[in-house]
């Protein structure tokens, strides 16, 4: 995949190590062995400790972010492990922190953009073009003539106007036709939007030849949060056909774009049986990609929530409805997910010290939580369990926020979409460095250039 990435990147060091983040009265040391989720606690309790120094200042009251690079790592590392043939493209939609990206281009992972924004951001942290793929189907003008005059190398197809915009404005990109894929158990679906029907890709192609445009794969999508292996064997056969397909009318095809669809929770089986798969339908020179989004953001951020506001039931409500709690962030920012993808969120309580008279009752108690603004389906969990009570001012935090958190928040109802994030000083280990960088040189070498 071209040149050695530290000759591609500057200041990768600095950005991904440098946090200017200490804990007070923990040495750096001691900092870097501690377990991640110990770590993030202690931030979060400094955070709100210093806070609170400041009760009157805005920032008091708005949700803040901690980001631990090393679960980045060890995401990488497993796909390393599991799918070591495949190069990683990541979503630069999922989450598009920079620190994140830095740290993802140094591993040598590449990058998945959408629009020219996306590729913009990610060229000017030094990365070649050769490691960007236009995934997206149906694009502007304006973002091809860009894309085309960046040096990005290849985009995606699934119609015959796409076809006709790519030969008047970028004519040397390399493409990939996207077919049509679709796990209807995914969280979010994308066959109903994209992906050419298998009876139309001979057309396309021919389409293509005699445009005289060059199509060296196939790329497909079985959706975002896929949790049916089958999509994927189901995919990779048919991404085999249309190879044959392309291959008779004269087309190079020999790059395969599994797209994305990885979770964390179900990675290895799925990972398995998409691996099982591609050896059995395509020959080990056909160069795999893939684009990978939540599989490597989701553990990236915890948040920290404020509970701003409490309504205890009475009366007849009391016997069938939670307490209600109000936090200060919503679906109209990282919570999103509540509507999109029907997350179920699981709190975890920091008690404070409150003004309250009353002692703090114990014993589980159940809530619904809400966001801040005035929309009444902001909620971001019809029930929550939780060990005592829970007042105003306490804070609760929410593990797996980096995907689709931050990148899709708004500033409806006045409520600012600018979080606050502290990064987790650490640094990769050396000796782990080592073995990643020469597994993800290998894998640059064999990957699509």
């Amino acid at each position: 995949m071209g040149e050695d990435l530290n000759n591609n990147l500057t200041g990768v060091e600095d950005e991904v190590h440098g946090t200017g983040w200490t804990l007070r009265g923990i040495p750096k040391m001691m900092v870097t062995d501690m377990a991640s989720d110990a770590l993030v606690d202690s931030i979060i309790t400094e955070r709100i400790r210093k806070l609170d120094q400041n009760p009157v200042d805005i920032q008091h009251d708005l949700p803040f972010l901690v980001a631990d690079t090393r679960r980045i790592f060890q995401q990488h590392e497993r796909w390393l492990q599991c799918l070591p043939n495949i190069a990683p493209f990541y979503a630069v939609k999922c989450n598009s922190n920079i620190r994140l990206l830095r740290y993802l281009a140094r591993l040598g992972v590449g990058f998945d953009c959408a629009s020219w924004g996306e590729m913009k951001l990610v060229l000017n942290l030094g990365v070649d073009p050769s490691r960007i793929i236009f995934a997206h189907p149906c694009k502007a003008v304006s973002a091809l003539q860009m894309a085309s005059r960046s040096g990005v190398p290849r985009t995606t197809f699934d119609n015959v106007d796409e076809l006709e915009k790519i030969k008047d404005n970028a004519p040397n990109l390399r493409l990939l036709l996207r077919i049509f894929a679709d796990d209807d158990t995914a969280l979010v679906s994308l066959g109903n939007k994209f992906g050419a029907p298998l009876d139309t890709t001979k057309a396309l192609l021919l389409k293509a030849k005699d445009l005289g445009l060059v199509v060296d794969g196939v790329s497909f999508h079985v959706g975002s949060g896929a949790s049916n292996a089958d999509t994927f064997v189901t995919a990779v056969q048919n991404a085999k056909h249309v190879f044959q397909q392309g291959k008779q009318l004269g087309f190079d095809m020999h790059v395969l774009d599994v797209g994305g669809g990885f979770q964390d929770s179900n990675f290895e089986p799925m990972a398995l049986s998409l691996q099982r798969a591609i050896e059995k339908e395509f020959p080990p020179s056909t160069q795999v990609m893939a684009e990978p989004g939540r599989y490597y953001a989701r553990s990236f951020y915890t948040a920290a929530c404020k509970v701003v506001a409490r309504r205890k039931q009475i009366g007849q409500d009391k016997l069938s409805q939670s307490d209600m709690l109000y936090l200060n962030d919503g679906i109209y920012g990282c919570f999103m997910n509540a509507v999109a993808e029907n997350e179920i969120y699981r709190p975890i309580l920091f008690k404070q010290e409150t003004t309250s008279s009353t002692e703090r009752e114990a014993g589980e108690h159940r809530y619904s939580l809400w966001g801040p603004t005035c929309d009444g389906l902001d909620c971001i969990a019809k029930e929550a369990t939780m060990g005592c009570e829970v007042k105003v001012g306490d804070w609760v935090k929410f593990e797996n926020m980096g995907a689709y958190t931050t990148a899709t928040s708004t500033q409806f109802n006045g409520f600012p979409n600018r979080y606050d994030i502290i990064y987790v000083d650490d640094h990769i280990p050396p000796r782990c460095d080592r073995e990643v960088m020469a597994s993800t040189k290998r894998i640059r070498s064999e990957a699509v250039l």
